[in-house]
């Protein structure tokens, strides 16, 4: 079925329920049976197909004993399996792990902002996979990739865990990225039709990033409350 914005609408309703798990709730499971510190050696989430939460979540940890990391495998409410990821699974910048008292948006709540951002490139989806890491400054950001009924991507959305920014967009916006956009910007908008396009994309991104932020102020969730809510 294909997302649209009145479905948006009944996701960040209060009365919507979510069918599986989200990452906050993988999470706890994580913290429930290996114990709270084991949150602080988190590495990676991530979630595939979606709709809009997955039925599974995968988490990597560091494990300072073995000095390696060990994936976990999130589902129904517990750890379903366990097992040593390969190099490409870890995927965080450098391994860092994240810091889970920055975490302020849920995976729900990731799916809210990155639904009004393919809203409004006018980007259809159906499914979504989703990873949460530490990018190059070490802040977590959730990667949000959408994807068609075929099950290929057709954009995806980059956003800040700690404040709701959309950071940057791929095969969205005419295919533009947030770096062709700051070029853009860098090297002046010249003139002639290329550069008509090129500042309808960068007005369309900047009021996409604004509508976004105020999506974050609706679905914001701070982990530190969730977790010690128990």
């Amino acid at each position: 079925m294909w997302r649209s914005f009145a479905a948006l609408l009944l996701l960040v309703s209060p009365l919507w329920a979510q069918e599986n798990s989200t990452a906050y709730e993988a999470l706890r499971v994580v913290g429930s049976q290996l114990g709270r510190g084991a949150l602080n050696h988190i590495v990676t989430i991530t979630g595939r197909r979606g709709n809009p939460q997955p039925e599974k979540w995968k988490i990597v940890l560091e494990d300072p004993q073995s000095g390696g990391a060990r994936e976990l495998q999130i589902a129904d409410g517990k750890i379903d399996s366990e097992d040593r990821p390969d190099d490409s699974t870890v995927g965080s910048a450098e391994g860092a792990t994240i810091n889970i008292g920055r975490l302020n948006l849920d995976s729900s709540g990731a799916f809210a902002v990155a639904s009004r951002t393919a809203e409004a490139s006018h980007t259809q989806f159906s499914t979504a996979d989703y990873t949460l890491r530490t990018d190059e400054r070490g802040e977590p950001v959730w990667i949000v990739t959408l994807l068609g009924r075929s099950s290929r991507p057709v954009g995806t959305i980059y956003i800040g865990a700690t404040h709701g920014t959309v950071k940057r967009t791929e095969g969205m916006f005419a295919g533009a990225t947030m770096e062709d956009v700051e070029n853009d910007y860098d090297q002046g908008e010249g003139t002639g039709v290329i550069s008509d396009v090129k500042r309808n994309i960068k007005r369309t991104f900047h009021r996409t990033q604004e509508e976004a932020r105020g999506m974050f102020e609706r679905v914001k969730r701070s982990f530190s409350d969730f977790i010690n809510r128990e």
